[in-house]
């Protein structure tokens, strides 16, 4: 009877593990999403946050910063839960890591252990991008930040791009470089020569990787500041519209196509524009083996969108023209989903 019973348990960890084999992922989720101004309230002398503190501007209260880290968590853990599960998230607005780590512990988050990624940059209002990430699932085995250098402009300081390289579900090598090119401040054509430097940068970088790995899988994500068709993008990053005849070293807009059809993630005087793009390599379109791009999405939850008043659905900011309004951000996320 013993012995029955030995080997029925013995049998049912087996079918454990083999059932475990059989659920292991093969779907994953990677994305983004411009926080907008994710502050602390406390003063650093280094930042021109003087804004987003509790006599400042903004009147950024302990208490409102609990309210913004509460709605994104939401919105967080919402595309965490989706099929496939968030593997990587690039963000950018946020002012250091902490506000991060702050993120990831909130009551919504903490449960998916997220981990956090990131990169203190030069740029003169104290914001970054940074990524979170799945560490059950992503593996972290290098890191590297690129200045934006504008020619002609040595006193222009801006954000720099952070690439992070690491491995999914221990089976593919992933470059995945985080951006948030130069507004259009000051105006389009003022400001252009930035966004044309860091669409140059952008592709420089890819180069760098293709180089020495001609089929790697490779994702470009952030707030570029501008559309899929604008120059920036199309000539100095070199971007492609369409996977046919699509080489492993192109570069992919899936964007492209959304933002034709009128889909955006950022609404500005009653019309959508996909500042917010993730682009990706031909060897992620077109893999011998492992993990391959399906699909590109912007992430539209209706409690993203403002319900009434000047800014009807417009996304459901922290902020709409200097008055608090308590919402999430001005940008909706974007991600890409991976199948193998």
């Amino acid at each position: 009877m013993k012995r029955i019973t030995f080997l029925v348990s013995l049998f049912l960890v087996c079918l454990g593990f083999t059932t475990s084999a059989q659920t292991a992922p093969n779907r994953a989720i990677i994305g983004f999403y411009n926080l907008e101004n994710l502050f602390d309230t406390i003063n650093d002398p280094n930042k021109n946050d003087e804004q987003f503190l509790p006599q400042g501007d903004y009147q950024w209260t302990s208490e409102r910063y609990l309210h913004k880290l509460d709605r994104l968590s939401q919105v967080i853990a919402d595309m965490a839960k989706m099929d496939g599960g968030l593997v990587v998230l690039g963000v950018s607005e946020v002012e250091n890591e902490q506000v991060l780590l702050d993120l990831c512990a909130t009551e919504r988050l903490k449960p998916y252990g997220l981990k956090v990624c990131h990169h203190e940059s030069p740029d003169r209002r104290g914001v970054d991008v940074s990524f979170l990430y799945n560490p059950k699932r992503f593996r972290i085995i290098d890191t590297a930040a690129f200045p934006l250098i504008v020619p002609n402009q040595p006193e222009f300081i801006s954000r720099d791009q952070w690439l992070m390289t690491g491995i999914l579900d221990n089976t593919d090598t992933l470059y995945i470089l985080v951006n948030h090119w130069p507004s259009k401040s000051g105006g389009e054509k003022r400001s252009l020569p930035g966004r044309l430097a860091a669409g140059n940068l952008s592709h420089d970088i890819a180069a760098n990787i293709f180089a020495k790995h001609p089929n790697a899988k490779f994702i470009l994500m952030g707030d570029l500041n501008d559309t899929p068709n604008s120059k920036a993008i199309m000539e100095c990053l070199g971007t492609k519209t369409n996977t046919k005849g699509l080489q492993p070293s192109d570069l992919f807009n899936p964007m492209w196509k959304m933002y034709r059809d009128g889909i955006g993630s950022y609404a500005y005087r009653d019309s959508w524009e996909m500042l917010d793009n993730i682009i990706i390599s031909g060897g992620l379109v077109y893999p011998t083996k492992g993990y391959k791009y399906q699909s590109a999405h912007v992430f539209r939850k209706d409690y993203l969108f403002t319900k009434s008043g000047s800014y009807t659905g417009y996304p459901f900011r922290m902020f709409a023209g200097g008055v608090y309004q308590g919402g999430y951000s001005d940008h909706l996320p974007v991600y890409i989903i991976l199948t193998k």
